[in-house]
């Protein structure tokens, strides 16, 4: 899973879009996209924790990051390398930041 995240300071513009775009389409032909989708900004977000079973919620991630979560790709390719040569390449990670993490495809009961 390819982790998006964005900074409101950063200029993403519709170069950025394109170039995200052409990107997609190209893992969309290989067959390595399965998916993924952009996320409202933060102030749409909420930031749920449970302390001695008492939940709390605050509006938007948490107020010290600069950056936030942006969005997620989901693709299947021949390892973590290949998921980084991916996230390399994204416009955001020009812009901020992109994280890999591994996919966990067993359930366990």
């Amino acid at each position: 899973m390819l982790m998006i995240y964005a900074n409101p300071a950063s200029p993403a513009g519709a170069d950025a879009m394109a170039e995200a775009g052409a990107i997609m389409e190209e893992l969309g032909e290989s067959g390595e996209l399965v998916g993924g989708q952009a996320l409202e900004g933060p102030a749409a977000a909420r930031t749920v924790k449970v302390r001695d079973g008492v939940p709390a919620v605050t509006d938007g991630p948490f107020i010290e990051a600069k950056e936030y979560l942006a969005g997620y790709l989901v693709v299947e390719c021949d390892g973590i390398e290949r998921a980084t040569e991916i996230a390399a390449r994204w416009p955001d990670a020009k812009l901020c930041a992109m994280e890999v993490w591994p996919v966990i495809n067993e359930v366990t009961g």
